[in-house]
């Protein structure tokens, strides 16, 4: 009997497939070899060092050579990916005590003249400010070192020129005293970020004072 019923002269012995059947399995086989081809994730060669994603146990790679101005790689597929090389972090020390310029008499920024690290290249020692590459949470912390006693320091983080943190140091029988303080802030690319004396006195201070920051996480 065929698949319809009708009598086809072929005998079937005991536990032995028919011809058809063979035939069917076979087609079979192959048409499930197929699918699971067309449900494997791909193998794909990470290009600008993406990171994998892992969904539901599986890593999947989306790379573009076309990364987007804030550092995300979009694919042709419409999923954003963040780089995991994307790194940012700077450190600054002052190595030597300062004296007083016209630049910094009349802007009070706090310069540093030298730089420990500075991954990403976003903190400028000329102007001794940092300028956000992407959007994201940032954490900052100084470390500012007067010289005088008998005086009072403050000092401000300044977010695009706006006071965030303060710190004072006003110890008037010390005469090596830091003021300190650290935030973590939400900024958006090209934000800048750099300290103010609002108080006291730039003649001969900020020897070891220290100005560092990094990305936390990208927004």
């Amino acid at each position: 009997m065929d698949l319809w019923g009708n009598a086809t002269g072929e005998r079937r012995d005991a536990g032995k497939p028919l011809k058809w059947e063979q035939s069917f399995l076979r087609v079979a086989k192959v048409l499930l070899s197929m699918v699971l081809m067309l449900l494997a994730p791909p193998t794909v060669n990470a290009q600008n060092d993406t990171e994998p994603i892992v969904l539901e146990g599986k890593c999947l790679v989306v790379c573009d050579s076309n990364p987007s101005s804030d550092g995300a790689i979009t694919s042709s597929l419409g999923i954003s990916v963040r780089s995991g090389s994307a790194k940012v972090a700077f450190s600054a020390i002052r190595n030597t005590n300062h004296e007083p310029s016209e630049m910094s008499n009349r802007t009070m920024t706090i310069y540093f003249d030298q730089v420990l690290v500075n991954i990403g290249n976003h903190f400028d020692l000329a102007s001794s400010a940092f300028v956000a590459p992407r959007k994201g949470i940032y954490s900052f912390s100084f470390h500012v070192v007067k010289v005088y006693n008998r005086q009072t320091i403050q000092v401000s983080l300044m977010q695009n020129n706006y006071p965030v943190i303060s710190a004072f140091a006003g110890d008037q029988d010390v005469t090596r005293e830091a003021a300190s303080n650290g935030v973590l802030l939400h900024m958006e690319r090209a934000d800048k970020v750099h300290l103010r004396l609002d108080r006291g006195n730039l003649m001969g201070g900020w020897k070891y004072s220290t100005f560092s920051g990094f990305l936390v996480f990208p927004l």
